[in-house]
């Protein structure tokens, strides 16, 4: 007897890779993309401050650099933003 499975989940080609990591976040410069979601106010600076304390020569945008919010996060005008900003790494989110 042989079974056979669907897998309801499907599949999702990647179309455009992530960016690549960095490999440490001492001595870069990180901005924050704030979805403005729950508890957002008290993490990302909180975040901000554990990361500039375990990582040497982190610096850490101030939370509120770049346009934030759920709305704002993929648009072109927030994007360039970022670019101009050169940073090294950008968390996206709200970290909660």
């Amino acid at each position: 007897m042989r079974f056979e499975f669907h897998d309801p989940s499907g599949t999702i080609a990647v179309k455009q890779p992530h960016a690549a990591r960095v490999d440490t976040l001492a001595g870069k410069t990180i901005g924050f993309l704030s979805n403005e979601q729950w508890q957002a106010y008290r993490m990302l600076p909180l975040l901000k401050s554990l990361i500039e304390s375990d990582f040497p020569g982190a610096r850490v945008l101030p939370i509120d650099a770049f346009p934030q919010g759920n709305a704002e996060i993929a648009k072109d005008a927030t994007c360039a933003r970022v670019q101009q900003a050169q940073v090294d790494a950008v968390i996206v989110g709200n970290a909660s």
